[in-house]
């Protein structure tokens, strides 16, 4: 059963960023590029202008711009762009994607995940297996689940519809201008559509569609802000 409104190209809006549309377009769903994001970074990490990225690494290239902080760890394949910020305690553990205007934040940790641009998750996060598009914002605590508690193949949910993804690991898809509260816990294989609201200390088990509200107990309502 197909679910139009989580298809790519219904659930991102890319700001018309030739890079990333490429990469994207190759997908019918979202949760489909995880496994592409190392080949992603390798190719375009050796595209990557010298006088704006340097490579401090294997398979590691950083913005000259970009501002990383001691005592963090930093595994590749991995790209930070410009202008973000990578804190005290930080562990990016590759096949990571930090893009420009990002903060990696004290004790949070990126693995198999992209951050598109101008996204926070600043304490305490964790983002695996994760796409987090523009503007998205995690509050301190929160992380995005990415394996079931019995181990089997994770499936995404969209009020009484869903679909199998044949993933044993997928965290979450965060759409553009999202804000998730402090430590709410977002479950394997959700989706939240773009300028939706989570409020502190959710659990999510269903994908929230765009410009909706999750209320504490699940409840989801419509949010008026980016009509």
């Amino acid at each position: 059963m197909d679910i139009p409104e989580l298809m790519t190209k219904n659930f991102f809006y890319l700001k018309g960023d030739e890079v990333f549309h490429s990469f994207f377009a190759n997908s019918v769903y979202p949760w489909e590029l995880l496994g592409n994001i190392g080949s992603f970074l390798l190719a375009l990490g050796s595209q990557l202008s010298e006088e704006r990225y340097e490579r401090v690494g294997k398979d590691i290239w950083v913005a000259r711009s970009a501002k990383i902080a001691e005592f963090t760890t930093i595994e590749g394949p991995t790209i930070i762009g410009e202008h973000s910020r990578v804190k005290p305690g930080a562990y990016i553990r590759g096949r990571a994607f930090v893009g420009d205007e990002c903060v990696v934040g004290n004790a949070s940790e990126i693995k198999n995940a992209m951050l598109l641009g101008q996204v926070d998750v600043p304490h305490y996060n964790y983002v695996g297996d994760s796409i987090l598009s523009f503007g998205a914002h995690l509050g301190a605590g929160a992380i995005t689940s990415n394996l079931r508690s019995d181990g089997k193949n994770v499936k995404v949910r969209l009020g009484s519809e869903s679909m199998e993804t044949g993933l044993r690991k997928f965290g979450a898809m965060v759409a553009e201008n999202v804000e998730i509260g402090c430590n709410a816990v977002l479950s394997p294989g959700v989706m939240v559509g773009a300028g939706s609201l989570v409020y502190p200390l959710s659990f999510v088990r269903r994908s929230i569609p765009r410009n909706s509200i999750h209320k504490n107990r699940g409840e989801i309502t419509h949010r008026k802000l980016f009509d």
